[in-house]
């Protein structure tokens, strides 16, 4: 199994910028793809971004273009960089890896709370 934890959300301006990671521990050999989705209540989780084994990302429509996605592979993490932030924004942040059997993982979220 792959845990996942989140961390970095905060109450930020609009306009601002906000650096979100995520570490994985215990089977993160398994990990076949890792990255971002995002809720608000009553939603379904949408997609920020993810990256698979060979590098390539993928992104959602509502962030795409405000954000930066890398994996550190070494350290077994994961980064987001959010600009230019947005009310719309606010929402629970999750860590997301997809690992070998197409098995779902998922972090506790993070709160990020964009204020106008």
């Amino acid at each position: 199994q792959v845990r996942l934890m989140e961390s970095g959300g905060d109450l930020v301006q609009a306009g601002g910028s906000l650096r979100l990671s995520c570490a994985a521990s215990g089977s993160t050999f398994t990990i076949d793809a890792i990255g971002w989705y995002r809720q608000t209540p009553g939603n379904q989780r949408e997609l920020v971004a993810l990256i698979n084994r060979n590098g390539t990302p993928i992104y959602g429509d509502s962030m795409k273009g405000r954000v930066a996605f890398w994996r550190d592979y070494r350290r077994d993490m994961v980064f987001l960089q959010m600009r230019d932030l947005e009310s719309t924004d606010t929402a629970v942040y999750y860590c997301y890896a997809k690992t070998t059997g197409e098995r779902d993982n998922w972090g506790q979220g993070t709160q990020v709370t964009v204020s106008s």
